[in-house]
């Protein structure tokens, strides 16, 4: 047999042909299990091409945006890219704000919407933060985009925690003494009132001096930053107790006058003022004229 008459592979091509006639089957047998699943589940193929193509640009939209902002294209070139990005439908048009519970929500909307232009790639996130944080209320900001055409604004309020009294003014503060607004006498909160000058920055103390007497808490009306060294307290039944400086020996005193109260009734019998400046005795004062020196230690001890 001469090598002109060896043929090879002859019949290889008609395998091919069944191969592809299956994979042409297979695959219109899997497209007409997707259909008959859409039909079951009541999905038409309208939407699934309408949410297929949304999701592409969505997608194409997200990495040119990234690309843009990453690269950092500069001036007129890179605004012309972000100006053609937000014509294509990723541009501001919500603002969605969450955490807000006593800031008034059109506030941070207002600085949300503050821009130059509503383009996605054009927002400045650094600077709307950087805005919001210049409000009292707002501890904290996380500012993010949406694609295609939403800002999240996640704020953290402060919670308040006193009033403060200084040259005639009254303002609401947090528990680090942060000014959260203007408070009008006709409208106080029911929080203790603290008074005088950096009285603001010392309320987280006296709230942790507080703490320690639960009993006498809920009975203060305020009290008063003495010479910026040490806390006057006042009571709602008229009384005003004199704590000594430094917060240690302050605690101890509270707690004390604590325990006698608990004990003694001290508060709401017609006294004016308990004095516990000095460790070792306390000075009750029971009108303008009179004044009682009671030993402080052996009223402990007693108790």
């Amino acid at each position: 047999m001469s090598a002109a008459t060896i043929k090879r592979g002859g019949k290889r091509p008609a395998r091919a042909t069944v191969k592809r006639k299956g994979a042409r089957t297979m695959a219109a047998k899997r497209v007409s299990l997707f259909k008959k699943l859409m039909d079951e589940l009541g999905i038409k193929a309208e939407t699934v091409e309408r949410a297929t193509t949304y999701t592409m640009l969505g997608l194409v939209g997200a990495a040119v945006l990234g690309v843009a902002v990453l690269v950092g294209v500069p001036g007129f070139i890179g605004t012309q890219i972000a100006l053609g990005i937000g014509r294509a439908g990723f541009e501001v048009k919500r603002v969605e704000v969450t955490g807000i519970d006593r800031m008034e929500r059109l506030t941070v909307y207002a600085v949300a919407l503050d821009q130059h232009s509503m383009a996605m790639p054009l927002v400045d996130l650094d600077k709307v933060r950087a805005q919001l944080l210049q409000y009292g209320w707002i501890a904290d900001a996380r500012v993010s985009r949406r694609l295609p055409d939403t800002l999240v604004v996640d704020i953290v309020e402060r919670k308040p925690a006193a009033i403060w009294q200084h040259r005639q003014k009254l303002s609401l503060i947090d528990n680090e003494g942060v000014i959260l607004e203007k408070v009008s006498v006709n409208a106080m909160p029911d929080l203790p009132i603290v008074i005088g000058k950096n009285a603001n920055l010392r309320a987280g103390q006296l709230n942790v001096l507080l703490d320690n007497v639960p009993s006498l808490k809920p009975v203060l009306s305020g009290a008063t930053w003495v010479g910026d060294r040490r806390w006057d307290l006042r009571f709602q039944s008229g009384e005003t107790l004199a704590l000594p400086e430094g917060e240690d020996v302050a605690a101890h005193a509270l707690t004390k006058f604590a325990r006698m109260d608990g004990v003694q009734r001290l508060l709401g019998r017609g006294f004016v003022r308990f004095d516990m400046r000095n460790p070792d005795k306390m000075f009750v004062r029971v009108a303008r004229d009179q004044e009682t020196v009671v030993d402080a230690a052996k009223t402990s001890d007693a108790i």
